[in-house]
């Protein structure tokens, strides 16, 4: 196992390198210019198409603009804004969450461009039926000759789809939550019993597809995040005179990398925390990865632009809001610098200080709520990477893969799967952004036809 987690490691860390921040954050930061900062202008039409207004029945696509959101953030929104962002503080201090908000203020841009090209350019697969998502708008949209990135993202795509870090998380809060406080012993069987019980629930509800996959997380998305919120402003409340401390410490740690651990990066320790934020960042909110867009491109609209707009709401809820409280609760009541822990278990310390007795329970609600709506979302973009490549008649075949990794994530260690998506995350981004920033000044042109017909709508 040592091995294996230090096999894990270096591939990770070879995946981000220099190269692929330039490409991220680079990426990111041209697409905000050279769209001279329109999607932002837009900000309230976006909420209005969020909210409906603009829906039309007879449009092409599966699911309504509400029901793409909910069920790309209900990938987004998992484990990541829970263990991921307490792995950001446990190893790199406050310091990593705002590195985390320029990863998602830049990915705001990034989520825009790669959602409207998943409209753009959608394809048909091998059954004739329409699909959006990285590998049809770099086929359709750069031609044969592009193909090839189009199968890498496909092929990491079906790796990075599978719900490791999720189901790794969620068995280590049953275990330190339930279990553990209960005198229940923790082995290999009984992390088999849970990781048998995901299988079950998993499988009744992606076999029903997208429309029983986006129809649950509609209703699991929304509701979890309002738990959340209110959990944690309760946690704030009782805390309320740290809360401006901490707040102002984010910022200025951001600079000065009191906290981070482990070895300096482009020559400096605040060269490894603006890595870690960027990772964590990239993990919460997956802007410029490519899975979003799978989920966007199936919306029912004729308006690609509409479809970016919409996606440009998942870093804001994800990482900007649902983050923040994450870092915030872990920050106030000071447990990430009295325990060892890591991960969920950190962020239950969090809630066990803030109100002992019930705190990790309530927690424990949320965490299972997050990882099963990721478990949905993500067999689906397995399945459509799986299709791309072998055909729609073989995408089901995926479903065995994904089950299968559901049992190895349940008995393998955190720091290894984590390690595995952050590798595999790297590879699919690369397509994504290189296709994107070429097709860039097509998503302008866009933009500007939209703002006229709007115009010429209103009046």
């Amino acid at each position: 196992m040592d091995q294996l987690n230090a096999i894990s490691e270096k591939f990770s860390s070879l995946a981000w390198g220099i190269p692929l921040l330039v490409l991220l954050i680079g990426g990111g930061l041209y697409l905000l210019i050279v769209s001279r900062f329109l999607p932002f202008h837009f900000f309230g039409h976006a909420i209005k198409v969020l909210r409906g207004h603009y829906d039309d029945p007879n449009d092409p696509g599966e699911i309504s603009h509400f029901k793409a959101l909910t069920t790309a953030l209900s990938s987004t929104i998992g484990m990541g804004n829970i263990s991921g962002v307490a792995l950001a503080i446990a190893v790199g201090g406050p310091g990593a969450m705002f590195w985390m908000w320029i990863t998602a203020i830049v990915g705001m841009s990034t989520k825009f461009f790669t959602s409207t090209l998943a409209i753009m350019y959608r394809g048909k697969d091998s059954n004739g039926e329409l699909q959006g998502g990285p590998m049809y708008f770099i086929r359709e949209g750069l031609g044969k000759n592009w193909k090839f990135l189009a199968v890498m993202f496909s092929l990491f795509g079906m790796l990075g789809a599978l719900p490791v870090v999720n189901v790794n998380q969620l068995k280590q809060a049953i275990n330190d939550i339930v279990l553990i406080p209960n005198g229940v012993e923790v082995s290999l069987s009984t992390n088999l019993i849970i990781a048998a019980v995901l299988v079950i629930i998993t499988t009744i509800v992606i076999l029903g597809g997208l429309k029983r996959i986006s129809a649950i997380a509609s209703k699991m998305v929304p509701s979890m995040v309002i738990l959340y919120f209110v959990l944690v402003v309760i946690i704030l409340g009782i805390n309320y005179t740290e809360v401006p401390k901490y707040f102002l410490m984010i910022f200025t740690d951001a600079f000065e990398a009191n906290f981070i651990k482990g070895d300096a990066v482009f020559g400096g320790m605040l060269g490894a925390l603006i890595l870690l934020g960027i990772k964590r960042g990239a993990f919460s909110n997956e802007a410029g990865i490519g899975t979003a867009p799978m989920a966007h491109g199936a919306a029912k609209t004729d308006e690609p632009v509409r479809e970016g707009l919409v996606a440009m709401l998942g870093p804001v809820i994800d990482t900007l809001i649902v983050c923040t409280l994450t870092a915030l609760a872990i920050l106030v009541t000071g447990v990430w610098e009295t325990t060892s822990n890591n991960g969920v278990s950190l962020t239950a310390s969090a809630f066990e200080d803030a109100m002992p007795g019930y705190g990790q329970y309530l927690l424990m609600v949320c965490v299972f709520i997050f990882s099963i709506s990721s478990l949905f979302s993500y067999a689906y973009y397995g399945k459509k990477c799986m299709s791309f490549i072998a055909g729609a008649h073989n995408k089901h075949y995926y479903n065995y893969f994904y089950i299968l990794s559901i049992i190895l994530a349940a008995t393998t260690k955190f720091e290894v799967m984590i390690n595995f998506i952050d590798g595999i995350f790297a590879f699919m981004a690369i397509p994504t952004m290189l296709a994107t920033i070429i097709m860039a000044p097509r998503v302008v042109k866009e933009i500007k036809a939209y703002k006229k017909r709007l115009v010429s709508k209103e009046k």
